[in-house]
């Protein structure tokens, strides 16, 4: 079996200790199983992305002594593909359009449950309790106010039927361990797959794109967990392959706090100005030179 993985930043800051893992761990398991290691640059939010932040990224991957297969991918030349994928789930029934601001729905999420939903706050949007009707849409769109498409679970688990129950992934863990999750899309409600100022969402481009370039194991973060539960329902309505997972755990500071590219000192380009080489970047972070 061929082994393809990626690692798959977004240009909105610089690469932190916490990137330096994840792409290591990637790197690392993809030369060991004698498979391809894939860059892709997800840069589907143009309001944050900058170009001088994609030019780092190749610098500090390339300065770690990274190398990568075939050519990169960037997300924002490709939003035709992510339409055209939102536009199959259209035809299936399993999208709508979504008017609540995000103000609207902050305010309902006194009363909605939280946890790993969108946001900082974690609602978890269930979605309408009623659709709305045909005439109401449309004196919508003619006012041209602002929508997102939103994947209906309630309509995906009507389509799907007894085969929604039994979505499920494969997680791998201490290296060869694998088991089986039953994936719970419920996890994250009715998330946004597009709207008017972003017209992709992470969920559908970065489906489409792990179909796209045959990626077989997906290494990343334990804080996209919950993201894969709907990811395996996106790849059951799409008819694309479930990679396997790997979510590894996220490196934090001495004040137990995640890293996070605000934190200037932390940034591969501080450390490397700093002097410290890539043997020690892998000593720090606990992975073998």
């Amino acid at each position: 079996m061929s082994f393809v993985t990626r690692f798959a930043p977004s240009p909105t800051g610089l690469l932190h200790l916490g990137h330096a893992y994840s792409a290591m761990l990637a790197h690392d398991a993809a030369r060991a199983a004698g498979g391809k290691f894939l860059l892709r640059i997800e840069d589907i939010d143009t309001t944050r992305c900058r170009p001088e932040f994609e030019s780092a990224i190749y610098e500090d991957l390339s300065w770690l002594g990274l190398s990568w297969d075939n050519s990169v991918r960037r997300q924002s030349d490709h939003f035709a593909d992510y339409a055209g994928a939102i536009e199959t789930l259209r035809a299936l029934g399993v999208v709508y359009r979504c008017f609540l601001t995000r103000r609207e729905i902050s305010e309902q999420s006194l009363s909605a449950p939280h946890g790993e939903g969108e946001g900082a706050d974690g609602v978890v949007y269930k979605g309408p309790a009623h659709p709305m009707s045909a005439d109401e849409e449309q004196a919508r769109l003619t006012r041209g106010e602002a929508y997102a498409w939103r994947l209906s679970i309630r309509y995906s688990q009507d389509l799907l039927g007894e085969d929604f129950a039994r979505l499920d992934f494969v997680e791998q863990r201490n290296g060869s361990d694998n088991e089986h999750i039953a994936a719970r899309p419920e996890l994250l409600g009715d998330v946004i797959l597009g709207r008017k100022d972003t017209l992709a969402s992470y969920h559908i481009a970065v489906v489409h794109d792990d179909a796209l370039q045959g990626v077989t194991h997906v290494i990343r973060g334990e804080d996209l967990r919950a993201s894969t539960h709907v990811h395996v329902l996106l790849q059951k309505l799409l008819n694309l392959p479930t990679p396997t997972y790997c979510h590894h755990k996220l490196l934090t500071g001495h004040d137990g706090k995640r890293y996070a590219k605000r934190d200037k000192s932390l940034t591969l380009a501080a450390l490397r100005e700093a002097g410290v080489s890539p043997a020690d970047i892998r000593t720090r972070i606990g992975l073998p030179a």
